[in-house]
């Protein structure tokens, strides 16, 4: 389980990210803080794995925090990461929030969706970075791919978002596999078109396809979103 500590100021937003990570099943939460001391007393209590971090706190920055663990971190085997979600929009805390390992950074106000997409892509990239061995460019490029998605306009030409989202979310709701058929059913598209976006959520690394081959005849397409 990916250990999530949630940090922000507004008791309101907190909740909200913080019931949004429990319904993934991947996650699990370890605490909540509203400000920059209770967010560093319990990350050195609780030893997370990722926080969601604001940066506009009532005692402190949020990048003093990040300082702060930086200068004192111990352990090499265990790194806690850093999502920042926040309204502060200057790009020196864009950069400062980078340089301090930050894995992503959300702009307040976004739809809660982005941020299960974030957390989801974070847990692929994370499960693929505890693999031993040696990485090849391709590795390295997926991995980076993951944790700093493209951005809409960067969608394959004919395809939009709000299709994305809606195959997204009907094979992320399937009980393990399904068929481009089954999922077009239940998306209200066609056929082509689902298994078009299909194919482009494995590209993205958010769905994987497996072959089921029949006695004869072609192999039947089955895909399973990424848990």
């Amino acid at each position: 389980m990916i250990r999530v500590l949630v940090v922000d100021d507004d008791v309101r937003v907190a909740r909200n990210h913080q019931e949004l990570v429990e319904t993934l099943p991947a996650f699990v939460v370890v605490g909540v803080a509203h400000t920059a001391a209770e967010a560093l007393t319990q990350i050195r209590g609780h030893h997370p794995d990722l926080v969601l971090l604001d940066l506009h706190l009532p005692d402190a920055s949020g990048l003093s925090v990040v300082r702060a663990l930086r200068s004192s971190e111990e352990d090499p085997d265990h790194r806690t990461d850093f999502l920042m979600i926040t309204a502060v929009r200057e790009i020196a805390q864009v950069r400062s929030a980078l340089h301090g390992g930050a894995v992503h950074y959300l702009l307040k106000p976004f739809p809660l969706s982005a941020l299960r997409d974030q957390l989801e892509r974070y847990a692929v990239a994370r499960d693929r970075m505890s693999v031993r061995g040696e990485a090849t460019q391709q590795d390295v490029d997926r991995l980076f791919g993951l944790l700093r998605p493209p951005a809409a306009k960067s969608l394959p030409k004919g395809l939009t978002k709000a299709t994305v989202d809606l195959v997204s979310g009907v094979l992320r709701a399937a009980e393990g596999e399904a068929s481009a058929s089954e999922v077009a059913e239940r998306a209200g598209v066609s056929r082509v078109t689902a298994r078009r976006y299909l194919e482009h959520l494995c590209a993205d690394g958010r769905a994987e396809l497996r072959l089921r081959y029949g006695s004869a005849g072609r192999p039947e397409h089955l895909y399973r979103w990424v848990p």
